[in-house]
């Protein structure tokens, strides 16, 4: 178990309980999430290990690591992530400026973003810590995925682009992987980060139910301003912000599970919609955004 008694991002120690939530996808167990009051940083004080962690991803409903994952809710996730491919495919493309190059995916899962780069002609390399999802993404899509200390062995200057889908939030030392991220990129090769958003609309309405807490998984909370301290210490500028559009949707659907509501399939997609309306007025408030980062 690791307690923190400082504050990761600014080690101030001038944190307090923010609030408490339930582990609804494997145990019901209860994490508290702390807040520091000098950074705003929000992160979960008491978190499994590394060694540790694995339990709390063994489950059949946890769609990155099991393409077989049944149920309503993971249908709508398999139906977006098919329209979302192309589309991160073309923000890539956008961002850097080039047609084709190459690209690291760290936390590739199953491997189909990486497969629809590698089909758009990229170079494409993918980083994976669970055994079932790299094994899936080599044999379905026949991808280079390596396991995480492999990443020492990868060349310096190597990638026009470094991905991270839903990941920083997972990783143990994202500071570790942010002088990682520094030495792999290119000189003018860009990162993207997705991750979720806790100053979001969906998050202030659902608290304690909002399903992007995710705990134990997730263990750093990240809004624009702290995101944006976190890379600042490491000498990266946000270049842009964009929202995931359909995030809100499937996040709202299970905070309404998570609340035991009637009918959350239904009231997830009407309040989604509402927080989906509300964002085209104020990015900074979308569930999830997509940040890009250069040196």
């Amino acid at each position: 178990m690791i307690i923190h008694t400082h504050c990761p991002l600014c080690q101030s120690d001038m944190i307090e309980p923010h609030i408490r939530c339930t582990d609804y996808l494997v145990t019901l167990e209860e994490f508290e999430l702390w807040k520091c009051r000098d950074c705003g940083f929000v992160f979960t004080r008491e978190s499994p290990d590394e060694n540790s962690i694995g339990k709390y991803y063994e489950s059949d409903d946890y769609i990155s690591h099991d393409d077989r994952a049944k149920g309503s809710f993971n249908r709508v996730y398999q139906v977006v992530r098919g329209i979302m491919l192309q589309r991160k495919a073309r923000l890539i493309i956008n961002m850097t400026g080039i047609r084709t190059g190459s690209i690291l995916d760290i936390g590739c899962g199953t491997g189909y973003f990486a497969a629809t780069m590698k089909n758009a002609g990229w170079d494409v390399t993918g980083i994976e810590p669970n055994e079932k999802a790299r094994d899936f993404a080599r044999e379905r899509f026949n991808l280079n995925v390596l396991e995480p200390d492999n990443i020492n062995e990868l060349p310096d200057g190597s990638f026009d682009c470094i991905s991270m889908w839903h990941v920083m939030e997972h990783l143990h030392d994202p500071f570790r992987y942010a002088d990682k991220i520094d030495r792999l990129l290119k000189p003018d090769g860009f990162c993207i980060a997705a991750l979720p958003n806790n100053d979001s609309y969906d998050a202030k309405h659902y608290g304690k139910y909002w399903a992007a807490w995710d705990v134990p998984r997730h263990l750093w909370h990240f809004n624009p301003s702290t995101f944006k301290t976190f890379w600042d210490k490491k000498g990266f500028v946000i270049e842009f912000i964009r929202g995931l559009p359909f995030d809100v949707f499937y996040i709202s659907m299970l905070s309404e599970k998570h609340k035991g509501s009637r009918a959350p399939f239904i009231k997830g997609l009407l309040k989604g919609g509402w927080f989906a309306i509300k964002t085209a007025a104020d990015i900074n408030k979308s569930s999830s955004l997509i940040y890009f980062i250069h040196k």
